[in-house]
């Protein structure tokens, strides 16, 4: 990688251990979730979006776009970086955080290096260059790599949630790796409904 790209991969780092402390070498205390937008987000960062988005020991979150691929290959982004070209699929619009560093997501029975966080079994999330840059070089197409992520400070993505910005569903791998991303969010949105349909809140009684 590129001397700016390590420098900005750094910079993810920090800032996400601003997030959370101590997060960067910690696993999570709870399971990744999917976070689905709701039709009436018209935020166009994340507007018809599917996240994956982990809880931090200090409550605050972070995450990734699943459904945004982009047309460039990780070869063509680091034409320098001979490993690169082996990566198959195209890179992903993680979010709008440090955009211009690499993020990875990868599938591993133990953690890839430096700088993962564990976001559920065999599945971590990489910020620092150097492990980044190992995955690339051993198992190339065992990971998903985004320009970008996404962050919430404590509290915060509890509050878009209550506002109704976001249905909240299981995560799995199966889903996260998904190869056609075009209708992720059209059918995720409609088992949300579907969820919701069958285990309606409860009403209830006037006082």
């Amino acid at each position: 990688m590129t001397a700016a790209l390590r420098f900005a991969t750094a910079l993810v780092l920090v800032l996400v251990s601003s997030l959370a402390p101590g997060m960067a070498h910690a696993q999570l205390q709870e399971d990744a979730m999917l976070l689905v937008a709701h039709p009436a987000f018209r935020d166009l960062e994340y507007r018809q979006t599917v996240l994956l988005a982990a809880p931090a020991p200090n409550g605050g979150h972070v995450g990734v776009i699943l459904n945004r691929p982009t047309k460039r290959s990780l070869g063509s982004l680091f034409p320098e970086h001979e490993p690169s070209k082996k990566v198959v699929e195209p890179v992903y619009y993680g979010g709008p955080f440090s955009r211009g560093a690499l993020v990875a997501l990868v599938r591993s029975d133990q953690t890839p290096g430096g700088g993962s966080v564990e976001l559920m079994n065999h599945l971590y999330l990489a910020f620092r260059a150097n492990t980044i840059d190992h995955v690339i070089e051993t198992t190339p197409n065992e990971a998903r790599y985004f320009v970008g992520y996404v962050g919430w400070r404590p509290g915060e993505l509890k509050s878009e949630i209550d506002r109704g910005l976001w249905s909240v569903m299981n995560a799995d791998v199966e889903t996260i790796f998904r190869k056609d991303t075009d209708s992720l969010w059209e059918e995720l949105l409609q088992q949300a409904r579907r969820i919701r349909a069958e285990s309606p809140l409860p009403v209830l009684a006037a006082r």
